[in-house]
């Protein structure tokens, strides 16, 4: 769909700046402008920074990184993976500015796999973010209770070292206090959602200027304040494979490298769900997008070369019997001061730092999830769909944001049974969210090839080729995130992600021949045009 050349009176109001463009075209997609549109183009790039959030994923991934090849994967597969994933953003931002909507990638989907195909292309898009039409959701829910299950463990292992450490007979939170936390952070979370959205805005806005600072302080701070640093050699040649378990082979640890860059730079298509909130979203919801990736691949690059001339005992870091109790960088955080001033509580002052990111990251996150159950509930794709999508007094989906604070920890709940399980379901999430990402580029560039309108971003020529490079990059990624991490492979060590997500796949397939297909029409239009 794309610009209907017989407005033009509302064209010429776009023009003479009487209209927003982003409402603009918002109504030329048939939709009502029922949420406020108060968002700068930087409170958009703060959302997507924000749940990006390097100092997060980076730091509760760090023990994944030094496991599979150590400093050399680190730093060089960080740049491959933001390289990879600023080409999937580049095509996201081009759909995005044609079709500016809350709805994001599962309208974009219906939209470019034409009349026919719209509804099983807008249903599978929305499964492969989280299952069933709503695997979209379900997948963004996942993130949110991973990303407050992080903050949740990261609080436990500040109190931990803050009572002494694991060798000086510190507190070790037991799982249901990790569990009470991580609700209690839920709860904060969706009372910040409750408010306006130009108080989000400015929390967003507060969230990026965190992690940038925060980011350039701890990666001066840490090597400086150690009294033994790593060489430059060691941060950018050493390869560690003494770790992996095993795992003797060098380019096999080598791709398990790149999972720690790949899970972290994820969550930008926030700027999408953002953009009927968002200024002229048609230009701002692309820059938001783009801007996310590449000052997250910068911020990022920086922060994990600075830690990293502060390592300079891998198998102590990753030993369960340090004061940490296996925590890497906490570990790194903690000796850096101790070593120095005989006391730790420098470093944990510096483990709250990256405990305010993580908190700023899974804020925003439940603020993109919201919007999403509400765009859904919109189209009529959830159970109760008038319910959720009923905004209060100020334009905020209330119901939606606390739909979506109850489901994510409900789901956190499946780690008092199994970590393991929990971990795996958060795995599916990233790889529904990435394949997500592809499918509609992958209509971008095949069924949509040549009738695709693009918005005011647009890679013109180079739009089909770099659409498929990175679809190709999601293939390949999501063979990655399957692969086994551990040998031999026992129950314990299985990587249960492919056989999960083909579960899934099935289910939504499976959903579709049976119900869906009867009565699910794609993306409905609320105002007539």
């Amino acid at each position: 769909m794309g610009w209907d050349p017989n407005e033009r009176s509302l064209l010429s109001q776009v023009e003479d700046g009487i209209v927003d463009s982003g409402h603009s075209r918002l109504s030329q997609l048939g939709y009502k402008q029922e949420l406020k549109r108060d968002l700068s183009v930087f409170s958009n790039f703060a959302f997507s920074f924000s749940i990006i959030s390097v100092i997060t994923g980076i730091t509760t991934l760090y023990n994944s990184g030094l496991t599979n090849g150590g400093p050399l994967v680190m730093v060089y597969g960080w740049l491959i993976a933001g390289g990879f994933s600023m080409l999937v953003g580049l095509s996201m931002a081009e759909i995005c500015s044609s079709y500016p909507t809350s709805g994001g990638l599962y309208y974009w989907s219906a939209q470019l796999a034409g009349k026919s195909w719209a509804p099983f292309a807008s249903w599978m898009t929305g499964c492969m973010c989280g299952g069933a039409k709503e695997f979209n959701i379900v997948g963004q829910w996942a993130v949110t209770a991973s990303i407050d299950f992080s903050l949740a463990q990261m609080i436990q292992v500040i109190i931990l070292l803050s009572t002494g450490g694991a060798h000086g007979g510190g507190y070790e939170a037991s799982k249901y206090v990790v569990i009470a936390f991580h609700g209690g952070i839920l709860l904060i979370h969706a009372i910040l959602n409750s408010l306006p959205i130009s108080v989000l805005s400015f929390f967003g806005q507060l969230a990026a200027a965190w992690n940038i600072a925060g980011v350039f302080v701890l990666m001066l701070l840490i090597p400086l304040v150690a009294t033994e640093r790593a060489s430059a050699k060691f941060v950018f040649t050493h390869f560690n494979n003494d770790s992996a378990e095993g795992i003797q082979s060098k380019p096999y640890i080598f791709l398990l490298g790149l999972l720690m860059s790949q899970y972290t730079l994820t969550g930008y298509d926030a700027s999408a769900h953002m953009t009927e909130e968002t200024k002229n979203a048609d230009v701002n919801g692309p820059r938001g997008i783009i801007s996310a990736i590449g000052i997250s691949v910068l911020v990022g690059w920086g922060y994990i070369i600075g830690i990293t001339f502060a390592v300079t005992d891998i198998p102590r870091l990753l030993s369960r019997t340090n004061d940490a109790g296996g925590y890497a960088i906490a570990e790194v955080f903690y000796q850096a001061f101790k070593s120095r001033y005989g006391s730790g509580v420098g470093g944990i002052i510096c483990l709250g730092v990256v405990a305010v990111a993580i908190f700023f990251c899974g804020m925003s996150s439940v603020t993109s999830n919201s919007r999403m159950a509400y765009a859904f509930s919109r189209d009529g794709a959830m159970p109760f769909s008038y319910f959720w999508h009923k905004v209060n007094s100020q334009e905020v989906p209330l119901n939606a944001v606390w739909l979506s604070a109850v489901i994510s920890f409900c789901m956190a709940l499946t780690s008092l049974g199994s970590l393991v399980a929990f971990q795996a379901m958060v795995s599916i999430a990233v790889i529904g969210l990435y394949i997500a990402y592809a499918l509609p580029i992958f209509f971008r560039v095949t069924l949509a090839r040549k009738s695709f309108i693009p918005g005011p971003f647009n890679l013109g020529h180079f739009g089909i080729l770099v659409g498929w490079v990175a679809v190709l990059w999601v293939a390949t990624i999501s063979v990655l995130f399957s692969l086994p991490v551990a040998y031999p492979i026992t129950k314990e060590t299985l990587n249960y992600t492919p056989v999960a997500v083909g579960g899934l796949l099935f289910l939504t397939v499976f959903s579709w021949i049976v119900s869906a297909r009867h009565w699910f029409k794609g993306p409905i239009t609320n105002i007539d045009k």
